[in-house]
């Protein structure tokens, strides 16, 4: 199992630190987990969504980080792709590729807020055959041949897409997995899946079950799930500092899906199987629910081995850590990656 890194660059008012700093940080983090042997850093792309996430660029942030560093991949997870153009992905893929020397892992999506998909212009009921045909147009951009295509949405007519990515035959492609059927869509389009972080791990692990037994012998299925972790060699300590950031991730992570979750639009209605959960969400969150849940893992080094064996057992290859969730000073998430890295990865890696 491999330990990579997620983020949001989120802003929690507890932290009172600029937006400059929460990128200030994120680098130097990413800097520390290439020395450290993390194997990827993941960064989400959120609009609109105050405090929880300030990552609506994540490519440029991500191309800073690749002049930074030289061993650790970089991820975007996920791109909405119904916000986007498809050109105007692939792009921005293939110049990221170029300027990352060929490190980087690409996640696609469909994005679940409705405030974004009304100021993007795209209808949520549309969202599947959108992304679909842009996933189409970006693997024949790979091909490095000009493209041509003709769906509902995209009209392209021997267009050159220019540059090409520097991975042949193009960089890891990756899908954010929400719905049980999005889990076999991945399997059948040959995609890594990314699950989490607000799903419940009893529900999440029949899904990864569902997608590798959905998944052909070829080439290997990649199972990634984000966890918020916290892990220090005092276990007291780690718990007293995990338990108000993880409340606080987790507190404003659902404030973003409980929309979704209140209202069921168009090809979204997978969201109701979620929507069970919204009187424990609406009660409050803490620290051993989340536990409970499996979303969320603190301890010393050996009691976080303990809880992780889990996820890979059932399948998980990347486990993206959430260290810290972003709500604790840069001292402490780096001091919790270090303990990671040198106390609990070894033990995992096998």
């Amino acid at each position: 199992m491999q330990f990579d890194l997620f983020y949001e660059i989120s802003q929690p008012p507890h932290l009172a630190r600029s937006e400059a700093q929460a990128y200030a940080d994120t680098l130097a983090e990413i800097e520390l987990a290439d020395r450290l042997g993390f194997g990827c850093a993941w960064l989400v792309e959120h609009h609109f969504m105050r405090g929880y996430s300030h990552s609506s660029k994540p490519d440029l942030v991500l191309a800073a980080a690749s002049q930074r560093t030289r061993h650790i991949r970089l991820g975007l997870s996920v791109v909405p792709l119904p916000y986007h153009h498809p050109v105007h992905v692939a792009e921005r893929v293939a110049t990221l590729d170029i300027l990352t020397a060929g490190r980087l892992e690409l996640g696609i999506g469909r994005g679940f807020s409705p405030q974004e998909y009304g100021v993007f212009g795209a209808a949520m009921s549309d969202s599947r055959n959108r992304t679909a045909e842009s996933l189409a147009i970006l693997r024949q951009s790979f091909l490095r041949r000009p493209v041509t295509f003709h769906g509902e949405h995209y009209h392209l007519d021997a267009l050159d897409i220019l540059p090409y990515p520097v991975q042949s035959p193009h960089p890891p492609l990756w899908t954010a997995a929400v719905s049980p059927d999005t889990f076999t869509w991945a399997a059948q389009q040959q995609l890594g899946m990314l699950a989490g972080p607000f799903k419940p791990w009893m529900m999440v692990k029949h899904d990864i079950r569902n997608y590798l037994d959905s998944a052909a012998a070829a080439p290997a299925p990649r199972a990634g799930m984000t966890v918020g972790i916290f892990c220090l060699p005092d276990g007291k300590r780690a718990r007293e500092l995990a338990k108000p950031a993880l409340t606080w991730f987790y507190t404003a992570l659902f404030a973003t899906t409980l929309p979704v979750l209140e209202k069921l639009y168009p090809s979204y209605e997978h969201f109701h199987d979620l929507g069970r959960f919204r009187s424990l969400i609406k009660l409050g969150i803490n620290l051993k629910l989340l536990e409970t849940f499996g979303m969320a893992v603190v301890g010393t080094p050996a009691e976080c081995i303990e809880k992780l064996q889990k996820y890979r057992e059932a399948g998980v290859t990347n486990l993206l850590c959430a260290v810290g969730a972003g709500a604790l000073p840069t001292e402490a998430i780096q001091e919790s990656m270090h303990c990671i890295a040198e106390d609990v990865m070894p033990a995992l890696r096998t």
